[in-house]
């Protein structure tokens, strides 16, 4: 499978005052390939969103290099940058309530993309907005409507449409659940997945829900204070985690069944992260491991492939001094 999108080193630091940064991304590395779907989990303020972010040019990067099909993506987008490379990689957002322009109708807000970056008549923009809103499961008549009158899954279906309306082959799901009612995640994420196998889409898809992500993805990629800590098949990381977070994580993971969770044994993850103003030699998650070794407090590992793991077609990577 030949990479749409690929990541090499990517670094991104807020600057908050005189010497000090918060250190968001910090030399994450990642492909993803055509068609294939890249699940990113983490705790809140892992990072996962600003990686999202600065891959596709809204955030100005630190340093690193994003490739879009080989061709290496500006440090700086300019107005044209937007212009050339919009079309071609898109973005859902988290909150459907926030993203969306309240004073513009359902049909000015999707019908936006294509009034910038294309040169189609009214007629035939609001031909384009009717079918994507009907196409998302809305109606033709939603187009002059306001958003607030609908509810945050409509309106997410509506964040899905003015996304895609421009045929992207890539894109960046913010969390595209987590401001939704547990009764329409599975709407939006079947949605997701059915426009996915019908337009060939590319998506990394960013989520607090390990069940949620390990159903959608094909890989899965781990994020811990700003750095990936492992990647492999979705599959394989869920059911055979191999990094310790990566074990915490997904023990403390609800299980669907109430009679299971309730004779599960849940695990938390004890202490507190790190601040990412001030990043601790070594492992950062070695504060918080439950199998710290001396090495993992000054020594920081790198994500390397494990292939020595029977059954698994995509290689394994993690990032923890166990597997070195």
């Amino acid at each position: 499978m030949a990479d749409l999108v690929r990541v090499n080193n990517l670094v991104k630091y807020f600057d908050i005052g005189p010497g000090e940064k918060v250190h968001a991304v910090d030399d994450v590395s990642l492909s993803i390939g055509e068609r294939e779907i890249v699940g990113l989990v983490g705790e809140s303020g892992s990072g996962k969103s600003t990686f999202g972010k600065t891959l596709l040019g809204l955030h100005v990067k630190t340093s690193g290099q994003v490739l879009y099909k080989g061709e290496a993506l500006p440090n700086k987008y300019k107005p044209n940058d937007f212009r050339m490379y919009a079309p071609h990689m898109q973005m859902i957002f988290q909150d459907p309530y926030s993203s969306l322009n309240p004073r513009m109708t359902i049909g000015e807000i999707v019908g936006e993309g294509l009034k910038l970056h294309s040169n189609l008549s009214q007629v035939v923009i609001r031909e384009r907005v009717i079918d994507w809103l009907q196409q998302v499961g809305l109606q033709a008549d939603h187009i002059s409507r306001y958003p607030h009158a609908f509810s945050g899954g409509q309106l997410q279906r509506i964040g899905i449409a003015r996304a895609l309306i421009l045929e992207p082959e890539f894109v960046v799901c913010d969390e595209p659940i987590s401001a939704l009612d547990v009764s329409v995640q599975a709407q939006v994420v079947n949605l997701l997945d059915d426009l996915k196998n019908r337009l060939g889409l590319t998506l990394l898809f960013i989520a607090h829900d390990l069940s949620m992500v390990r159903y959608v993805s094909d890989r899965m990629a781990v994020m811990y204070l700003g750095s990936l800590v492992e990647v492999g098949a979705a599959d394989d990381v869920f059911f055979d985690p191999k990094h310790p977070y990566t074990k915490v994580l997904i023990g403390s993971n609800p299980e669907p069944d109430p009679i299971s969770e309730r004779k599960r044994k849940s695990t938390t993850i004890q202490g507190e992260i790190p601040s990412p103003v001030n990043i601790p030699d070594g492992c950062r998650f070695a504060n918080r491991c439950p199998e710290v070794m001396d090495i993992c407090r000054h020594k920081t590992p790198i994500l390397i492939s494990l292939t020595n793991l029977a059954n698994e077609q995509k290689p394994r990577q993690v990032a923890c001094h166990l597997f070195t």
